[in-house]
């Protein structure tokens, strides 16, 4: 689990990451190069580093500001993964991010720690500076 304060209004946080197909590369440019639409619950993303999975959408519940998905395929495909990204409203009217990966073999878990905390600087740096507008 990884998780984040992020000075930006949660709604806009979720605005980032709540379209499955386009959510990655609007999360996080530069860090992810592609994201594109494999049908209604699948996409391929493809990462700076030439890492590329293939996810699909579990669930996305907007109430919540949640979303959860898995990779399927791609340059590694895990045992078992399972993703999840929620949007919290913090108390100085940021919000907070948190993003639970749980995969196996537990001999991936550092490759995908290390994507997640990069991904997270992203996220953080690109809904701050999209709050400026």
């Amino acid at each position: 689990m990884r998780d984040i304060d992020i000075n930006a209004p949660a709604a806009r946080v979720w605005e980032l990451i709540s379209d499955f197909h386009t959510a990655p590369i609007r999360m996080a440019p530069g860090f992810v190069v592609d994201s594109t639409p494999g049908g209604p619950n699948l996409r391929t993303v493809t990462f700076a580093n030439g890492f590329v999975a293939r996810e699909l959408l579990i669930s996305s519940d907007e109430a919540m500001r949640r979303t959860v998905f898995s990779i399927v395929g791609g340059t590694v495909t895990p045992q078992h993964d399972n993703a999840s990204m929620q949007v919290f409203d913090n108390e100085t009217g940021g919000s907070h991010f948190v993003w639970v990966h749980d995969v196996l073999p537990d001999e991936l878990a550092p490759q995908f720690a290390a994507a997640m905390e990069h991904g997270l600087t992203v996220l953080k740096h690109t809904a701050e500076q999209a709050n400026l507008l």
